[in-house]
C-alpha cells in the first residue's frame, strides 16, 4: 500500500510538471512569432506590446487570491478549473483573428496561468516531507523554469514549419496530460479551517500588483523619465502598503503576515526573487545578443540557450546531491556565486567574441540557476503548514512576479540607454536614424536594408555595451545573493510543519 501511495504522488508531480511547462513557455514562446503577428494581424507596435504584456499583468493581478480559493474550497476543483481555462484560452489564441481577440485570450492564459503556478506548488508541502519535498521543489522549478529558454526553440521551429497559432496550440497536448492524471491521481485536499473572504485585500492586493506590474512593463517599454509609468508604480505601492496595513487589522486576512516571523520563509523568498530578477534580465538580453550582434534567426537563437538549459539541469541535480552534507544557506550561496561568475564573465563579451565565449558563461550561469532558485524555494517552502500552502506559495510566486517585472524594466531600461548613447549615426537620414534607436533588432535590420557595415558595426558595438553594464547589474544582484544566503538563510532546517499532511488526505 505504501509502495503504491509512494509511485502516485510522484505521479502527480510528473503530471503537474506538464502543466507547469506550458506555463513557462508561455512566457517566451510567443516572443519570436511577433514579427509574424505583425504582419498576420496587422497588429501595430502598441498591440504587440499589449500581447505581452497582458498576461503578465493579469498573473501578477490574480496569484494572491488564487491562493486563497484553493485553500478554502479546494486545491485540486480549482488546480483542474484553472488547466480547462488555460488549453481553451490557448487555443482562443491560436484561432483569434484581430488583435483585440488575441489580448483578451492573453488576459485569460493569464487568468490560468496565475491559478496553476501557486496550486502546483503548494501541493508539494502536502505531499512531500523532508528530503522528498526538496527532491520534488528541485523537479517543479526545473519544469518552471526550463520552459523560458525552451521557448524560444520550439517558437522558432514551430514558425519554421506551422502557423504562428500553433505556438499556442503547442500547450493543448501538455494541458491534457495534466487534466487526465491531476484527475484520476490527486486527491482533493483544503485547509481544515474555511477562512472568510478577505474582499479588501483581495481588492487591494489586485490593483496593487497590478498597477506595480503595469507601471514597470511602462517603465520598460517608455524609459525613466515616463511621468504615467511613475505614476502607476507609485500607486500600486500605495495600494500594496494599504493591503499590508489592512492585513495587520482584520480577523480575515488574505495571507498571514506571521510567515514572515520566520527567517527561512522570508529569506527564501527574497532570494528566490532576486534569482528571478537576474534570470529574467538574462534572459532579456541573451536572445537579443544572439539575434542583432551574431546574426542567428528564432530558431538558431533558441538553440544557442542548450548550454543555459544543461547548465540548470546539472545545477540543480548537484544542489539535491548536496543537501545531505550541507545547508540550504551554504548551497543557495554557492548558487549565487556561479551565477555571479559566469555574469561577471560575460560582462566582459565585446563585439568579436565567438559562440563558444557566451556558451561558455551562460553554462556557468545556469549552473547557479539551477542551484540557487530551487533550493532557495525550498527553504520557504518548507515553512509552509498544509493549512497555508495555497497562500504562502501564492505570495512567493508574486514576489517572484514582481521582481521579475522590475528586473526586466530597470535593467531593459539601462540596456537601452547605453544602446542610444553609444550609436554613431552620423550621415544617417533623421528616419532610419530613429529606427535604429528604437532597439538593437531595428538597427540590424536597418543596417542590412541599407547594406552599411558600418551602420551594422556600430549598431553591434553599442548593444554589446550595453548588454555589458545590464550583466554587470546582475552580477551586482547575484553577489548579494551570496550575502544574504550565507548571513540570513538559517543553517538548520526548521522542524517541518507538515509531517502529517500526507495522512491527512490518504496519501
Amino acid at each position: 500500500m505504501m509502495r503504491t501511495s509512494h509511485a502516485r504522488k510522484w505521479w502527480v508531480l510528473g503530471a503537474l510538471t506538464f502543466g507547469l511547462l506550458a506555463v513557462s513557455l508561455d512566457m517566451t514562446i510567443l516572443n519570436v512569432a511577433l514579427p509574424t503577428l505583425a504582419s498576420e494581424l496587422n497588429a501595430s507596435t502598441s498591440s504587440l506590446q499589449w500581447i505581452v504584456d497582458a498576461y503578465n499583468l493579469v498573473l501578477a493581478a490574480v496569484l494572491l487570491p488564487a491562493g486563497m480559493l484553493g485553500d478554502n474550497y479546494g486545491r485540486k476543483k480549482w488546480l483542474l478549473a484553472a488547466l480547462v481555462l488555460f488549453g481553451a484560452a490557448s487555443a482562443g489564441c491560436a484561432f483569434a483573428d484581430t488583435p483585440s481577440m488575441l489580448i483578451a485570450m492573453r488576459c485569460f492564459l493569464g487568468l490560468g496561468a496565475a491559478f496553476i503556478m501557486p496550486l502546483s506548488m503548494s501541493i508539494l508541502p502536502v505531499l512531500f516531507q523532508g528530503a522528498e519535498r526538496t527532491k520534488a521543489m528541485m523537479l517543479w522549478s526545473m519544469a518552471n523554469m526550463l520552459g523560458i529558454p525552451l521557448g524560444p526553440i520550439l517558437g522558432g521551429w514551430l514558425l519554421k514549419h506551422y502557423a504562428w497559432g500553433s505556438v499556442f496550440l503547442i500547450n493543448l497536448p501538455l494541458v491534457a496530460i495534466a487534466l487526465v492524471a491531476v484527475g484520476f491521481l490527486l486527491p482533493e485536499s483544503r485547509s481544515d479551517v474555511r477562512r472568510r473572504l478577505d474582499m479588501p485585500g483581495m481588492t487591494t492586493s489586485s490593483l496593487g500588483l497590478a498597477s506595480f506590474t503595469y507601471g514597470v512593463i511602462r517603465l520598460g517599454e517608455r524609459g525613466l523619465s515616463d511621468g504615467t509609468a511613475w505614476g502607476a508604480v507609485a500607486a500600486g505601492l500605495l495600494l500594496l502598503a494599504a493591503f499590508v496595513v489592512w492585513q495587520r487589522r482584520t480577523a480575515h486576512p488574505l495571507i498571514d503576515l506571521s510567515l514572515f516571523r520566520s527567517a527561512r520563509f522570508t529569506w527564501g523568498a527574497v532570494l528566490a526573487t532576486l534569482v528571478t530578477f537576474a534570470m529574467f534580465g538574462l534572459m532579456f538580453t541573451i536572445p537579443q545578443y544572439f539575434q542583432a550582434v551574431q546574426g542567428a534567426d528564432a530558431l538558431g537563437t533558441g538553440l544557442r540557450l542548450l548550454p543555459l538549459i544543461g547548465g540548470v539541469l546539472v545545477g540543480a541535480r548537484t544542489a539535491q546531491s548536496m543537501m545531505a552534507r550541507l545547508s540550504s544557506g551554504r548551497i543557495t550561496g554557492i548558487g549565487f556565486a556561479f551565477l555571479t561568475a559566469g555574469l561577471a564573465v560575460g560582462a566582459t563579451t565585446g563585439t568579436d567574441s565567438g559562440y563558444g565565449f557566451a556558451a561558455l558563461w551562460i553554462t556557468i550561469a545556469g549552473l547557479g540557476l539551477g542551484m540557487a532558485l530551487p533550493t532557495s524555494m525550498d527553504a520557504a517552502l518548507g515553512e509552509l503548514s498544509a493549512e497555508r500552502s495555497s497562500v504562502g506559495s501564492a505570495l512567493i510566486m508574486a514576489l517572484r512576479q514582481v521582481g521579475g517585472s522590475f528586473g526586466v524594466a530597470l535593467l531593459g531600461s539601462a540596456l537601452h540607454t547605453v544602446y542610444r548613447l553609444r550609436l554613431d549615426l552620423d550621415g544617417l537620414p533623421d528616419s532610419a536614424a530613429e529606427t535604429v534607436r528604437q532597439s538593437a533588432a531595428a538597427g540590424y535590420a536597418v543596417a542590412r536594408q541599407l547594406v552599411s557595415e558600418p551602420l551594422l558595426e556600430t549598431v553591434r558595438h553599442a548593444f554589446v555595451s550595453g548588454m555589458d553594464v545590464l550583466l554587470w547589474m546582475c552580477g551586482g544582484i547575484a553577489l548579494l545573493g551570496i550575502v544574504l544566503a550565507l548571513r540570513f538563510l538559517p543553517r538548520e532546517a526548521t522542524a517541518s510543519s507538515t509531517k502529517e499532511a500526507a495522512n491527512e488526505i490518504g496519501l
